[in-house]
């Protein structure tokens, strides 16, 4: 313990010297890893060190966060950032896969909501937070993931973190994907001690977890938590095996579908429906903020036990208010799209367009990660190189999402491009240019900095 105390006074004084010496040089070094257990005995004076790195990275264009979208999310869009105003750009940045923000019979379903039933849902859902907009869109989820039993959360966040701490308690285990939304680690961190990760997408480690929980405990349950679509490296596990082994050592399997349910497969249904398990799977979670215009959440289920009770023990449902009625419209009306013949031509033409995006990045020799979906991961690596590649495309008229530690491991910084159904190829490809271009002199200028 004295040696690790040592270590971080070591790195303040270091981060402390750096600053000093080289402002550009300690913007670009130092990451949020770097930041993560401050020290001091008063809880705001620590932060101090951490605010100036902020400042410094968002001085010299290193900060592409907190950003301001300040018109409709659409394939162009005004995005300002650090309190300057935004100018026009090819706009990655935005989760609206399906472009249905926009959408006609979306505004109208919204006006007509405000009109019948007032902008807020007004209580808990477990008071009076209900209304007939919120009871119908339990009914379409329930339908169109073939789970009959809907619970809804004012996030998916919310969705994922009240879940797993509603339903597992301290003497219970989790066997979770590495790679698993951070709803759901943090739940998992909440709930039990007694977690268990997997290597990505490795389902014969899980198996290994779940064999050697088994045998010495027979007595306690069992959550396994996998996703339909991971975010950071738009990839899908083994969803069929996932459920059998879980049957196997009486476990049961959650999957956050929060990124290919409305995207992607058969009607909508994401992987669930491509994979054949449609109906299969114990829980399902899921968001509305993806491919459904909206904030919220849900759970659906076979099991009404697990409904009820989630109801009283899931504290983002319990202790939150409802969805909005504007909310529940705007997800009814976007679930009957997605269902149509509209939406069965929106999913065709984004993955059209990601295959497109695709491969025209790989022509630049991009390490693009992966399969195709509204996500289009462009892995960089060294921190100080992606951040100031991110400047160098957000220059260029491209804004997309820097994404680093602690969301990606240290040394994995990456690009994440998301898509929607209504980009055009010419957008696209000069996007891609505009970021092969902005990753290789990023590289070029790191190359001549002192290391």
């Amino acid at each position: 313990m004295l040696e690790q105390t040592n270590e971080q006074e070591a790195d303040s004084q270091d981060d402390v010297h750096l600053k000093s010496q080289d402002r550009y040089k300690w913007a670009l070094s130092r990451s949020n890893a770097h930041f993560a257990t401050p020290k001091g005995a008063d809880l705001f004076d620590r932060l101090e060190l951490y605010s100036e790195w902020i400042a410094a990275r968002t001085e010299l264009g290193f900060w592409p966060y907190a950003r301001t979208l300040e018109t409709a999310p659409q394939p162009i869009a005004s995005i300002g950032y650090a309190g300057k105003q935004g100018r026009s750009s090819i706009n990655l940045a935005v989760q609206d896969y399906l472009g249905l923000a926009t959408h006609p019979m979306i505004t109208e379903a919204a006006e007509r909501a405000i009109r019948d039933f007032g902008v807020h849902s007004a209580g808990s859902a477990m008071l009076v937070g209900n209304n007939p907009l919120s009871q119908k869109l339990e009914l379409s989820i329930s339908e169109f993931v073939h789970a009959e039993h809907v619970l809804l959360f004012p996030t998916g966040w919310a969705a994922g973190f009240g879940a797993v701490t509603g339903l597992v308690r301290d003497t219970d285990h989790i066997v979770l994907d590495a790679l698993a939304h951070a709803c759901l680690q943090t739940g998992s961190s909440a709930a039990t001690k007694k977690l268990h990760r997997y290597r990505h997408l490795d389902v014969d480690h899980a198996e290994e977890l779940l064999r050697k929980i088994r045998a010495d405990d027979r007595t306690n349950a069992i959550l396994v938590i996998a996703e339909g679509l991971y975010s950071m490296d738009s990839d899908t596990p083994d969803l069929v095996r996932l459920q059998s082994i879980c049957s196997e050592y009486n476990a049961k399997l959650l999957v956050d579908v929060a990124h290919d349910l409305g995207a992607l497969g058969e009607g909508g249904r994401g992987f669930l429906a491509d994979k054949q398990i449609l109906g299969n799977v114990d829980i399902v979670m899921g968001a509305f903020s993806k491919s459904f215009a909206s904030n919220g959440g849900f759970i659906a289920t076979k099991d009404f036990r697990v409904k009820k009770y989630l109801q009283w023990f899931a504290n983002p449902h319990t202790f939150s208010n409802a969805l909005s009625p504007i909310q529940c419209a705007i997800v009814e009306t976007a679930i009957g799209i997605i269902r149509s013949a509209e939406g069965d031509q929106l999913r065709s033409q984004l993955m059209s367009k990601s295959q497109y995006f695709r491969a025209r990045l790989q022509e630049h020799g991009l390490d693009v990660l992966g399969i195709p979906s509204a996500i289009v991961p462009v892995l960089i690596g060294r921190e100080a190189v992606a951040r100031m590649a991110s400047r160098f495309v957000d220059r260029s008229g491209t804004s997309t999402n820097l994404v680093e530690f602690p969301a990606v491991g240290l040394g994995a910084a990456r690009f994440r491009c998301q898509l929607m159904a209504t980009h055009t190829d010419s957008q696209l490809a000069t996007a891609a240019d505009d970021i092969a271009k902005g990753i290789s002199e990023a590289r070029g200028e790191y190359s001549k900095m002192p290391q």
